[in-house]
């Protein structure tokens, strides 16, 4: 599984390499408030690091002092970086290297995760803010079978989403039925539940990865759960923001 993923976030990262490659002006302003596309790939070299620290000596991931400005500090740092690209690049395969072997949970900003739930996320990372460069650039992607593991991570952090936000976690599972981009379905949760999420897997993926309104989605959600999870949905570790 961990040798699929892998394999999976190997081809999504290249395929913003493409994208930045190709970008003359790396100054120029995201719709992330404040980031630029090089904050955006700063950002990921930076997170790719701090996962090589949290599989590689916990302590010291964990003995961090984690300021409230640490993700734009950290991101600002790094687009001022000369040699930013190939910095990504060394550190994307180096954390890939040290995902293929790492055994048990790796610590981390959220909830400890499996190397496999890692790679989930650092896929759902390297696409969410792909996407803040294409929409930058003005760049339309055509979805791949990958946003799936964006959904799943999506599904996966229900209760976490409800606790950011200071609500009790519901204590009944919801359905959520996607269309993949290949018009494959895609389901997680029981069968006949009350509580129902459907739509485009696109859409879905936007909408836990808060890359777009839920206004602009064509997300359904039927039962008192389900209407309260989908605008609070977050496939990302850390506090909701007032924007991406």
């Amino acid at each position: 599984m961990i040798t699929e993923l892998l394999a999976d976030l190997d081809a999504e990262s290249r395929e913003l390499d493409d994208l930045v490659t190709g970008a003359e002006d790396w100054s120029l302003p995201t719709p992330a408030e404040g980031w630029t596309i090089g904050h955006q790939i700063g950002h990921l070299m930076w997170t790719d690091k701090a996962a090589i620290l949290a599989i590689t000596d916990p302590e010291a991931f964990q003995a961090q002092p984690l300021t409230g400005d640490i993700v734009d500090r950290t991101a600002a740092e790094a687009a001022a970086l000369p040699n930013l690209l190939a910095l990504w690049r060394d550190s994307r395969a180096a954390l890939r290297e040290h995902l293929a072997r790492a055994e048990g949970k790796i610590v981390w900003f959220g909830p400890p995760m499996s190397p496999a739930s890692m790679a989930t996320a650092r896929i759902m990372e390297t696409w969410a803010h792909g996407q803040d460069v294409a929409d930058a650039l003005g760049v339309v992607r055509e979805p791949t079978a990958r946003i799936r593991h964006v959904c799943h991570i999506g599904v996966r952090t229900i209760g976490f989403a409800f606790l950011l936000n200071g609500l009790a976690v519901p204590d009944v599972e919801v359905r959520v039925e996607l269309t993949g981009p290949g018009g494959e379905s895609w389901v997680w949760g029981p069968e006949g539940a009350a509580n129902r999420v459907s739509g485009p897997a696109l859409d879905f993926a936007w909408l836990v990865t808060q890359r777009r309104s839920r206004k602009e989605l064509a997300i359904e959600a039927v039962g008192e759960v389900a209407e309260q999870w989908v605008p609070i949905a977050q496939a990302f570790a850390g506090p909701p923001g007032g924007g991406r």
